[in-house]
């Protein structure tokens, strides 16, 4: 007995080692276990979802693991005689019966609680922008915007040339995202989130979402819905930047600047920073042989 509370102390010690060189704040990589950080109050949400639950796993872990630790030497092999036999044990039995329900339980309602922060949408948005996609490429339009043309300003994608979405931080943006043909899907891995297009439904109460992003920079974008031939090259950019930029870039773009231009006036490169286009005619003349 005394020997397995000595083992039971010395993995309580060991535990306790781990969490303090870790730190054990949820920004800790080592908690993450490779999960990024985020850009978005809702991708910091779910990133703080992830990280407890996997805390919360690991106890479980640790305890099951003393548990086994504690039986294998408290009930080892000592002599021939047949030891003591238990056909039941109810209170036990009840306990391990209540532990996992609550466990399911907390998990359950801190799920929930993360989805219903992510998926919230206010009554009044500080911008909106509307998604198209198509194969294989997307647009984005600024619908409070007008162009030289007298249409919202707007950016699409061709085999030549990555669209840019801009977007300011600090301030909630709402994506109504639509698709002209099959599902596509509108992923951003630093939003930690990604919303299945699903065509037919006109931006529809399924295909809004709202970020506030937190961090100024070019974040890449992608389609996660496998779409076609082309799907591997359906990217796009998302470019962050402060409220003020992003005002200054819709008026470069409504007085007839283009995105590359409008971009580059207000100090921001102008060609995409983390991703490329690729030749699609020459894709296919190749692996035609």
């Amino acid at each position: 007995m005394a020997r397995g509370s000595r083992l039971a102390r010395v993995a309580a010690l060991g535990l306790l080692g781990v969490v303090t060189l870790t730190a054990c704040t949820p920004n800790n990589e080592f908690w993450r276990w490779g999960w990024p950080d985020g850009i978005t109050d809702e991708a910091y949400a779910m990133r703080d979802l992830w990280i407890w639950s996997v805390i919360a796993a690991l106890i479980v872990g640790f305890g099951v693991w003393g548990l086994i630790l504690w039986s294998v030497v408290r009930h080892r092999k000592r002599g021939d005689e047949l030891p003591k036999q238990t056909a039941y044990n109810l209170p036990l039995e009840i306990v391990y019966t209540i532990i996992p329900f609550l466990i399911i339980a907390g998990l359950f309602f801190f799920t929930v609680v993360t989805q219903n922060k992510v998926q919230e949408r206010s009554d009044d948005p500080d911008v909106t922008i509307a998604v198209n996609a198509f194969k294989w490429n997307w647009q984005f339009v600024y619908p409070e915007t007008t162009g030289t043309d007298g249409e919202p300003v707007n950016t699409v994608g061709n085999s030549e040339e990555i669209p840019i979405l801009v977007v300011p931080t600090d301030q909630r943006v709402r994506f109504e995202v639509a698709s002209a043909d099959v599902i596509h899907s509108f992923w951003v891995p630093e939003f930690l989130f990604k919303l299945d297009v699903i065509p037919g439904n006109e931006n529809g109460r399924d295909n809004v979402f709202e970020v506030t992003v937190r961090e100024e920079g070019a974040f890449v974008g992608r389609c996660a819905e496998l779409c076609g031939t082309y799907h591997a090259y359906m990217n796009f950019e998302v470019r962050a930047v402060t409220p003020a930029d992003y005002e200054d870039y819709l008026a470069a773009r409504e007085s007839g600047l283009s995105t590359f231009d409008a971009l580059e006036s207000i100090g921001q490169p102008g060609d995409p920073q983390t991703t490329q286009a690729w030749d699609l005619v020459d894709d296919a003349q190749r692996a035609d042989g």
